[in-house]
């Protein structure tokens, strides 16, 4: 199967000064692709977030910029499995828009859940490795 893709619509709000992409909302658009794909492809995980049970705590992130994009353009943001270890995930992320590639980026993920001293690493949840395997 392809990767899992989210589209979004650029705003105005999202542009700076000089009219193009803000660099920070890349990664908020990783953040809306992985809760997309939690909502529709490991909806138990979600419900876990939801109710305080799990958490997902972004441990590493990174990006790389090739071309710029501005207000109006449609951004399909793919992400796919870049493996599971232990308690983390890697997600890897590419831009796309105009027929080019945007961007590339990835981030890493730790499964926690909240203990009497903090959080505490658990493992990756089936669910969330089972629907990430349909998309690698």
């Amino acid at each position: 199967m392809t990767a899992f893709r989210y589209r979004h619509r650029v705003t105005f709000a999202e542009t700076n000064v000089v009219g193009n992409v803000y660099f920070t909302h890349y990664l908020d658009w990783q953040g809306q692709c992985r809760e997309s794909f939690l909502f529709e492809h490991a909806p138990g995980v979600f419900a876990d977030i939801l109710s305080g049970a799990l958490a997902l705590v972004t441990v590493g992130c990174a990006m790389d910029y090739f071309e710029e994009c501005y207000a109006g353009d449609e951004i399909a943001v793919e992400m796919s499995p870049g493996g599971v270890a232990s308690s983390r995930a890697r997600m890897c992320f590419q831009y796309h828009s105009r027929g080019v590639v945007l961007a590339r980026g990835e981030q890493t993920v730790a499964c926690m859940t909240r203990g009497a001293d903090g959080l505490i690493p658990v493992p990756v949840p089936g669910e969330l490795v089972a629907a990430m395997q349909r998309f690698g």
